[in-house]
């Protein structure tokens, strides 16, 4: 029987460390083991001592505390790559005598490079200790598109204000190696779904938005693209002086906004004479908390 008692939901994330000294060893974790040439684990220390200490894990327990009080259930949180780690999680939900549980990945298009190795990192060769419901997408949740177009109209008309003219919109999503939509990873066409369905809620029109993959890896092989810094070339090829940026592949703020968005982008935007503008996060969101609300009791029926 599923009772408040018995029942919880389980968060999965990526995991990041909060310091420069600590990224070594998180790159391990996230390679399996496989050590990186010493340039790339520099750069990435680098970018993190720019923006000073990643908020992921931060954001994450704060959608945890919120989440836990809309549902009047326990949540958790387990990270693949860094603490909270899932095995810790999962061991703490047995402890507590969880039976049932609803499964959510804090990313919402599915990827076999990130929902899938969350999965893999959760189930390992032993199973679960109780009964559960797995979310493998959630990219075209209502309230998680209400929650972007929020944050999206509210921003691109302060910059379109700032500028004294209509600036173009780019929604991004981190790239993934060419290869996973190749085997037929449906992560590509949910981003970009995504992408259409917060247009459409904020009363876009075609010409105003584009879609590119950011974040594409230091380590070589072919990338789903077209990159941001193509398409900041090409809208500037079409006359416009100014860019916003919304991110609807991440829910917070962590290296890949704070770094490649805010950093990376911002000083190549201004090489091309242009200016770049990004949307919020939805970070501690309400909005974001009511979709996994929802989410949770639509499954909840399907955990038995």
């Amino acid at each position: 029987m599923i009772t408040p008692s018995n029942t919880a939901v389980l968060l999965l994330a990526h995991g990041s460390p909060e310091k420069p000294d600590e990224v070594p060893e998180f790159l391990l974790k996230v390679t399996g083991g496989r050590p990186l040439p010493p340039h790339i684990v520099e750069e990435v220390k680098h970018r993190y001592g720019l923006i000073g200490t990643s908020p992921l894990t931060r954001w994450s327990l704060q959608q945890r505390d919120m989440l836990a009080r809309e549902l009047g259930l326990p949540v958790y949180v387990g990270m693949r790559n860094w603490t909270p780690f899932i095995d810790k999680a999962v061991t703490d939900m047995a402890a507590a005598g969880i039976r049932h549980a609803v499964i959510i990945c804090l990313a919402p298009q599915n990827s076999r490079t990130s929902v899938g190795l969350y999965r893999s990192a959760l189930v390992g060769n032993n199973g679960l200790p109780f009964d559960f419901e797995f979310v493998d997408s959630w990219h075209d949740h209502p309230l998680l598109i209400l929650a972007f177009a929020e944050k999206l109209r509210s921003g691109w008309e302060r910059a379109c204000i700032d500028a004294g003219k209509q600036v173009p919109i780019i929604f991004t999503a981190h790239s993934v190696p060419q290869r996973t939509i190749t085997d037929g990873d449906p992560y590509e066409a949910q981003a970009k779904e995504t992408a259409a369905l917060v247009a459409r809620k904020a009363s876009l029109q075609s010409e105003d938005w584009a879609f590119a993959f950011q974040s594409q890896g230091m380590s070589g092989g072919a990338w789903l693209g077209p990159p941001v810094e193509d398409t900041i070339r090409l809208l500037k090829e079409k006359g416009h002086r100014g860019v916003f940026i919304q991110p609807i592949g991440f829910l917070c703020d962590h290296v890949e906004v704070l770094y490649d968005i805010d950093i990376g982008f911002k000083q190549f935007a201004e090489k091309e004479g242009m200016q770049l503008w990004r949307a919020e996060s939805l970070n501690g969101s309400p909005l974001l908390t009511k979709a996994l609300a929802e989410i949770t009791r639509t499954r909840m029926a399907k955990v038995a």
